[in-house]
């Protein structure tokens, strides 16, 4: 393993730290919040009052969106210690698909290969763009609207291919196959990618 393998696999080992440690803090509030309400304590002692303040931001929206789709709200804690798990996942993907495209473009820069830099900034971006579509879908299904600044960014970023392609693409019922078809057209471009730029 050459040294700047050794520092990218020491900076994703590290954002898999701070990723997972947020997770389970995540969690750990969550926990507490339920076992403080099963405690029956003064909903106004100081402790109650900082682990809701702290957990709020994140029970508030997850309570809101149960109740749209019928829930019961009182499936938020759970709710969003799986959302915190799938986010976090998300948040480990992007950030390796990143990290992998920046090391084979700092190996390709330092063995003097500019075609496989090429390469390599091509197939990182699409997989990048992937994971945003992707991305894009899971929080269009937990009903993230347009005011959210994620959403819009989201939106942004994977509309110039979505776009025309549900216009080309009739809906299969309420399905929409303009993700699926965007998803082919990447792992088509990344495979011929790897077959040809960084093939030798």
């Amino acid at each position: 393993m050459t040294s700047t393998d050794l520092f990218f696999h020491t900076v994703l080992y590290f954002v898999n730290l701070i990723v997972v440690a947020a997770i389970v803090a995540v969690i750990v509030l969550l926990l507490i919040r339920l076992a403080l309400n099963y405690a029956d304590l003064n909903p106004f002692s100081r402790p109650v009052l900082m682990v809701r303040n702290l957990t709020d931001p994140f029970l508030s929206p997850v309570r809101r969106a149960l109740l749209g789709f019928g829930f019961p709200p009182n499936m938020a804690p759970l709710v969003t210690i799986l959302i915190a798990i799938l986010v976090g996942w998300l948040a480990l993907e992007l950030a390796g698909a990143i990290i992998q495209t920046l090391a084979g473009v700092a190996n390709s820069l330092r063995e003097g290969r500019p075609v496989r830099l090429i390469g390599h900034l091509l197939y990182g971006a699409l997989g990048v763009f992937g994971l945003l579509i992707f991305i894009r879908i899971i929080f269009s299904w937990g009903q993230v609207g347009h005011g959210n600044r994620v959403m819009r960014f989201l939106f942004r970023a994977t509309e110039p291919l979505l776009g025309p392609l549900r216009r080309t693409i009739p809906p299969l019922g309420f399905m929409d196959l303009s993700p699926i078809v965007a998803f082919f057209i990447i792992w088509l471009f990344q495979a011929a990618i790897a077959g040809t730029l960084l093939r030798f």
